[in-house]
């Protein structure tokens, strides 16, 4: 077992949890991924996205957003992997991501602000 002296002694040695504790490099993976949907119009989109595929144009109409702008917060959400594009003819479109990271994310923005999701209209 690892031992930590610590300054101060307060009758408990965190060594057991030191010993399962994630590499630096897992932490910043994850502040990574928070910090790229840490502004609130980014992190709409994403939700939108989660529900929805579509074009930079709409997309642009739906958020209320310029096409350049919306582009800036796609290519932050594409370089984390939590979302995804394909391209028909000229135009792209985007949706969230098929990995456990977008999963658990659309999720947890769901819990956090309790919004249930939509329901398509048959």
């Amino acid at each position: 077992m690892l031992m930590v002296q610590l300054p101060h002694q307060h009758g408990k040695n965190p060594s057991y949890v030191l010993e399962d504790m994630p590499k630096d490099g897992d932490f910043s993976a994850v502040s990574e991924i928070f910090h790229s949907v840490s502004d609130p119009k980014r992190l709409k989109l994403f939700w939108l996205l989660c529900h929805y595929e579509e074009c930079v144009i709409n997309l642009s109409a739906l958020m209320g957003m310029s096409s350049p702008a919306l582009s800036h917060h796609l290519k932050v959400l594409k370089a984390q992997g939590l979302i995804k594009s394909r391209r028909v003819g000229k135009e792209m479109y985007y949706t969230a991501a098929d990995g456990e990271a977008s999963r658990l994310l659309h999720h947890m923005i769901e819990m956090l602000v309790d919004i249930s999701c939509p329901r398509e209209k048959k």
